[in-house]
């Protein structure tokens, strides 16, 4: 049995018309099927996404955890690469995980490393490369926590490490990236609120010194210039924004 007959890609997209062809050219030929799981976009994800697959589910996004376990349980096959509509996959990494998935290793996934581009700049340091995220992995022994923001991942069984990248065109600029910014801390301060976090101005400012610094000097982000330390100050700013989005809620509940 071939390679691409074991393998399941699945992406989760919300108005990726600019990115979802790029994503799906590179497994066309490839995966055993590529899944889509649309958000109920408003632009052409979905007449792009069918020129290259038919394997199209709509949901709407509530919560990620749950979101992501709804998508990876509709995949046929046995192994699952969870792949973002802004990234793509190297020839290099197509060899490598059809290597794993047929040497029978004892391990249950795999985590990837990413090579993510602002605009057409590589991050290469302040701690975003390689940056191994864990994608790969064997459908009945991997699940996200429930939880809406950054969940934890439950594995059963051993992780493994490849080498070689995912490609991950997120953000088109530094406006993008801020636009991002804006929501993601919307969404952490909506779960620090939820679960009754104690957190105070003190350990904010702590937090937001300690990553800008992190970033910056001991994982050498000076190294990529203005553009590292642009995400040393994005990484600061993603702890100041959080605290003061669950300040208001926490003076609203008060109210």
């Amino acid at each position: 049995m071939s390679a691409k007959s074991l393998l399941s890609v699945v992406t989760i997209a919300h108005n990726e018309e600019k990115k979802i062809e790029d994503c799906l050219r590179s497994t066309e030929d490839w995966a055993g099927e590529h899944i889509i799981v649309d958000d109920f976009s408003t632009d052409r994800t979905v007449e792009l996404a069918r020129k290259y697959t038919d394997k199209i589910f709509q949901r709407k996004m509530d919560v990620e955890g749950i979101h992501r376990n709804w998508a990876y349980k509709n995949a046929h096959h046995e192994w699952v690469l969870s792949l973002d509509a802004d990234e793509t996959v190297t020839d290099e990494l197509k060899k490598e995980i059809n290597d794993v998935i047929m040497s029978n290793a004892d391990f249950s996934a795999y985590s990837i490393p990413l090579k993510t581009y602002i605009g057409d700049y590589w991050l290469r340091y302040g701690g975003w490369y390689p940056a191994g995220k864990l994608r790969l992995f064997k459908k009945e022994k991997f699940k996200y926590e429930e939880v809406g923001v950054h969940p934890r991942i439950i594995l059963e069984g051993k992780c493994g490490h490849l080498k070689r990248d995912i490609i991950h065109r997120g953000y088109s600029d530094f406006h993008d990236l801020f636009d991002g910014l804006n929501r993601q801390t919307t969404l952490e301060a909506e779960k620090w609120s939820n679960e009754k976090r104690a957190i105070g101005a003190g350990k904010m400012v702590w937090k937001a010194c300690d990553r800008f610094f992190r970033s910056y000097l001991r994982k050498k982000g000076y190294k990529d210039g203005i553009v590292g330390f642009v995400i040393a100050v994005h990484s600061a700013l993603y702890q100041i924004l959080s605290y003061a989005k669950y300040w208001e809620l926490q003076k609203k509940e008060a109210r």
